[in-house]
């Protein structure tokens, strides 16, 4: 029976998982204070102190890491790659401390890879980061060739709900064409061909629907004056589109039970960008269904806001009139790490070389 560690490092938190087979025999958040972030200068720094508390907790549980066949990790911002399970190598390693833009996901093949050198027999492999890219050539044209579109989305989650959905209907993923929105902190909207992601908003930084802390798309000639007024840090701007843009901006909160919680108490305010929310996913999923060319076989949405039945409702209020909606409330990243790493161990798919 084969056993797998899964590290999903994030901001303030780090995830380990520890499965045998598909079934999973730990699950823990391991939460970092501001404190013990803090006296880190960078997130590359943050490595052996995220190792070493993985590490303990491993221990505290009595669970020996020579037993695990696999050590999966969270992918990173690394650059552009078709989905699938990559095997550690050493020029992933380079691009994961070089990145351009540090994220603590970046951490996760590291740590994975660390771990599996003490293991004898054991692989480190990362799989389905967010910056998979599938795009078609047409979809990398914007209006500008200095500002082409680029390809950061909910990849893992994606690409399993997509399988997922395809197996609870008998069928094959790589023969569907779906719409699959994630809905979460960030929100991303893919139009799945035949088992590729031919066109999908930039969810991190860049356009789409506006989300709890990332403003999507903006009004181009507005947000250059207003980089041009002389009030505003170029580190200001950034965090106006990332982190304190959507629902931060127009409530404060990157809570939905608040903005839901404000919304039920009588907050006009609230109620209205509830539905923008919703509004603005169900545009992103019709402008899918014109990339596809109306050749969907389902529609479906995922992630944490697929719990908000105030969005949703909204969202099939407007799309429900292209197909059937499907959703999976929620998100399993862990669970999906864990499969892509035991389809390897299996031989049922092909590790890909980074």
């Amino acid at each position: 029976m084969y056993k797998i560690l899964v590290i999903n490092p994030g901001s303030t938190s780090t995830k380990i998982a520890v499965f045998e087979e598909n079934k999973p025999i730990l699950l823990k958040t391991l939460r970092h204070s501001s404190q013990e972030i803090g006296q880190f200068p960078s997130i590359a720094s943050q490595y052996e102190f995220r190792k070493e508390t993985i590490l303990k907790e491993l221990k505290d549980a009595e669970i020996n890491i020579n037993d695990f066949n696999a050590i999966i990790g969270r992918g990173g911002i690394v650059r552009p790659i078709e989905s699938g399970v990559y095997e550690i190598n050493e020029s992933l390693i380079n691009d994961l401390i070089n990145a351009k833009m540090q994220h603590a996901s970046n951490l996760g093949g590291l740590i994975a890879n660390d771990i599996a050198r003490e293991i004898s027999g054991a692989k480190a492999y990362i799989a389905d980061p967010v910056v998979v890219d599938e795009l078609d050539d047409v979809a990398r044209i914007s209006g500008h060739p200095l500002m082409p579109n680029i390809s950061i989305f909910h990849a893992l989650n994606q690409k399993a709900i997509g399988r997922r959905f395809a197996k609870e209907n008998s069928q094959v993923y790589e023969n569907l064409n779906l719409i699959i929105a994630h809905l979460g902190g960030g929100i991303s909207v893919g139009a799945h061909k035949k088992g590729r992601v031919i066109d999908v908003n930039n969810a991190l930084n860049g356009s789409g629907p506006f989300s709890p802390e990332r403003s999507g798309t903006l009004p181009a000639l507005q947000l250059a004056e207003l980089c041009f007024s002389g009030k505003y840090k170029i580190e200001e701007i950034s965090t106006m589109i990332t982190g304190k843009g959507g629902m931060v901006a127009h409530l404060g909160t990157n809570e939905m039970p608040t903005v839901v919680e404000k919304a039920e108490k009588g907050d006009n305010h609230a109620s209205f960008l509830l539905y923008a929310m919703g509004y603005n996913i169900a545009k992103a999923i019709g402008a899918a269904y014109v990339t596809l060319k109306g050749e969907v076989d389902g529609i479906i949405l995922t992630g944490g806001i697929a719990h908000n039945e105030y969005v949703v409702k909204y969202i099939m209020e407007h799309a429900e009139c292209l197909g059937k909606v499907t959703v999976y409330p929620g998100e399993d990243e862990m669970s999906a790490l864990a499969s892509n790493a035991l389809g390897v161990l299996r031989g049922e798919m092909v590790c890909k070389v980074y």
